[in-house]
């Protein structure tokens, strides 16, 4: 349920009300948004807990959550939230643009990439450190080592690192480094991962997972957000069909729904959607048409020498140009918009 606050409430009010959310067992939280304050009362519904509720002060009303998921809704925050770190901002008419290497290998490597897309318009700095691979066998990353070059690429560009972290046992290790907490998408419905990361209170990027539902992908978010992290951005990286000219098939319509039915930033990733290098300037260009809040691709100095996903990765002038044309269309998008306020 949502008990929706007067205008003008006071804190005293607000807090009186998430005490009595909490004395009927349920879990508050206060979400404030720019034109009214509400209480989101989370749990198992019963008997004439609406009218309990009601009744309090500084109450308007109080009204049901029909989607599945509750503090990701709409219903519950019908403002765009925003997601800040650094140079990094996305939703609520920002777009962040993240990029950088699978895997980091080396520190020339990572250091060359960082200032290479800083120069073509990033703001956020991507790069694996722990790599989840199909095969035991193949490169699985550089760990520590790796999150320490990508805090010193940080500290030289201001760019936002991104980087994904696999196990709860090592959130506090890659939150020590990192801006923003990545969870890809097998790990997407690894619920104790899920509320970890939450926990940290580290900004949060979820992807997709291969196989999953929106409303899987939603209840995923759910996780975290429970934990009182609202900080969360959701990634469509791809799911699995009967196609095979792709890695991934990347439906762009996730943009769309999503922001009809979430208050959170969509971040588009047309690396791992696609998987051909050909592929991703286009993909990441149609995605800002769409009114995506960010996009994340690979980037590599030499993407023929990567040890992972150079098959898909962008040289740094392929990166400078896509951004070029990405922020030809959203600067041509937003002045499609001022026109129409006028």
């Amino acid at each position: 349920m949502i008990v929706v606050m007067e205008p003008g409430a006071s804190d005293e009010q607000i807090q009186a009300t998430v005490r009595r959310v909490e004395e009927l067992g349920l879990k508050a939280n206060v979400i404030v948004g720019t034109q009214r304050t509400v209480v989101a009362a989370i749990g198992e519904k019963r008997e004439h807990f609406k009218e309990s509720l009601e009744s309090g002060d500084g109450v308007s009303a109080v009204v049901p959550i029909v989607a599945p998921y509750k503090m990701a809704s709409r219903e519950v925050k019908p403002e765009p939230t925003q997601v800040k770190v650094l140079d990094f901002v996305a939703g609520a008419g920002s777009v962040g643009y993240v990029a950088g290497p699978c895997s980091v290998e080396n520190e020339e490597q990572i250091l060359s990439t960082a200032r290479a897309v800083k120069a073509a318009g990033a703001t956020g700095l991507r790069g694996g450190a722990f790599k989840p691979r199909t095969s035991p066998y193949s490169f699985q990353g550089l760990k520590e080592d790796g999150l320490k070059m990508l805090a010193a690429a940080r500290d030289e560009t201001n760019l936002a690192v991104f980087t994904e972290v696999m196990s709860t046992e090592d959130v506090d290790l890659v939150a020590k480094y990192a801006d923003v907490l990545q969870i890809g998408a097998r790990n997407m419905q690894n619920y104790r991962l899920l509320e970890a990361v939450g926990a940290s209170g580290k900004p949060v990027l979820l992807k997709r997972g291969a196989s999953s539902t929106m409303d899987e992908f939603l209840l995923a978010a759910e996780y975290i957000l429970n934990e009182g992290n609202d900080q969360v951005m959701l990634c469509e990286r791809g799911i699995r069909t009967f196609e095979g000219h792709t890695r991934f098939t990347l439906p762009l319509a996730s943009v769309t729904y999503l922001h009809r039915k979430t208050h959170l930033p969509v971040i588009i990733d047309p690396s791992h959607g696609t998987g051909h290098t050909y592929m991703v300037p286009d993909m990441a260009v149609a995605a800002c048409a769409a009114g995506a809040d960010g996009i994340i691709v690979e980037v590599h100095p030499d993407p023929s020498k990567a040890m992972s996903d150079g098959y898909q990765s962008l040289t740094f002038d392929g990166f400078a140009k896509t951004m070029t044309r990405c922020k030809a269309v959203v600067d041509a998008l937003r002045a499609i918009d001022q026109e129409d306020l006028v």
